[in-house]
């Protein structure tokens, strides 16, 4: 928990090695907030693109920020968890002693339960972090059987958990599922650590500015079916190819579906394919695809064009940042119904969960809305609360509360 006024830090690092999400977005939030606050200046460890990025904003204060070195960097980044969570914890204490902090923050503490979990401390001083990926409660979010893996995944959790959080080094654990603080103080000694916190809507994300030229040629007559972000296996994005096959004509003649992003390289011969094989199969369905990062206004204007956004996680665990894309534009998201994701849909009214892991199952929530209409899937009000419940100050304000005590 935090310390007590009388002895909370001052001097906080944060630390952060990967850059291909939300990091560069999430790292700005905090350092516009202590712009404002001038009882602490936070220092930051982070990878060469992110100090780059931060140290164009912050060009005129006196934030300390470094870049991980090469070989540093490689360690913490190794597909290997074991390896890139004692990298991570290494770093994180070496430095925190060379750059004469008393507190560390992990964007992402998934990576260090393991390390935590066994004791290892960080040369008296604390640590807090952000858990993004807790599952050992989805059986009490709503349908959820998990498979032998996903059982033995849960087990492995709920003992670094229970570990984890008796770490005196650990201070504070910042949950994006709202759902699992609760859990964790019924079930753990030390579950009074993990404290709740929002995950921010995008301040950038209104798709100001002229449209896309890409964008103006989607049909506007077309009922439109937006998948975007990073495209992998895991998001649904060959499932929905498969599902799109057995859509009857006349339902194709009314639906457009867009692809949007980036298409992981693991998976992108096989979309290639599969998407060629659908458009002969299904030539009166209107397909697009572009493939490519998609600037924060673009994402903005894209879903304010969509009238369903797609969100067919494959058993996905923790939340999405979809999820408050489309709320803010007002638009229905067609997802899981497992953990939760499914269960903050349901909650909010944010649109339809159905069994998506299936091609069939798929296709028939597509059809449903499309035969339905959107409007029978969301609320518009629910889904305004939800946006306004997340933003960036509230985001940022928690993690300063949970490390320095205000």
């Amino acid at each position: 928990m935090p310390l007590s006024d009388a002895a909370f830090p001052r001097r906080l690092l944060i630390f952060e090695p990967d850059s291909d999400g939300h990091q560069q977005e999430w790292l700005l939030h905090l350092l516009r907030f202590a712009q404002k606050d001038n009882r602490c200046t936070p220092s930051f460890l982070v990878s060469p693109a992110l100090a780059e990025g931060l140290r164009a904003e912050a060009v005129w204060l006196s934030h300390e920020i470094r870049a991980l070195r090469p070989r540093e960097l490689a360690l913490c980044r190794s597909r290997f968890l074991a390896v890139s969570g004692f990298a991570r914890w290494f770093v994180m204490r070496r430095y925190l002693k060379r750059m004469s902090c008393d507190i560390g923050l992990f964007l992402f503490l998934d990576h260090l339960t393991l390390p935590l979990g066994l004791g290892l401390g960080l040369g008296r001083r604390r640590a807090i972090g952000i858990l993004f990926r807790p599952s050992v409660h989805y059986r009490l979010l709503g349908p959820y059987v998990p498979g032998w893996r996903e059982r033995l995944r849960d087990a492995r959790k709920a003992l670094l958990y229970r570990l984890m959080l008796s770490n005196r080094a650990l201070q504070a654990v910042l949950s994006l599922d709202p759902y699992f603080p609760a859990y964790a103080k019924d079930h753990y000694r030390g579950g009074r650590k993990v404290l709740p916190l929002v995950d921010p809507v995008n301040p950038n994300g209104d798709g100001g500015g002229p449209t896309a030229s890409w964008l103006e040629a989607i049909p506007s007559r077309r009922m439109l079916f937006v998948l975007f972000g990073y495209l992998t296996e895991r998001k649904g994005a060959l499932t929905l190819l498969d599902a799109l096959k057995a859509l009857p004509y006349e339902e194709a003649l009314r639906i457009g579906v867009l692809f949007a992003g980036r298409i992981a390289p693991e998976i992108a011969a096989e979309f290639d394919d599969r998407f060629r094989r659908l458009g002969e199969a299904q030539p009166l369905l209107w397909l697009g695809c572009e493939n490519r990062r998609l600037g924060e206004a673009e994402i903005g204007q894209l879903v304010a064009r969509a009238d369903i956004v797609l969100a067919p996680y494959q058993r996905f665990v923790g939340s999405s940042g979809i999820l408050l894309w489309a709320a803010r534009a007002g638009k229905p998201v067609l997802t899981q119904n497992l953990g939760l994701i499914g269960r903050l849909v349901r909650d909010f009214h944010l649109g339809l969960v159905a069994d998506v892991e299936t091609a069939s199952g798929l296709l028939a929530a597509i059809r449903r809305v499309a035969h339905d209409g959107i409007d029978a899937f969301s609320d518009p009000e629910s889904m305004q609360r939800f946006v306004a419940e997340r933003t960036p100050q509230r985001f940022a304000a928690a993690i300063w509360h949970a490390a320095l005590g205000y």
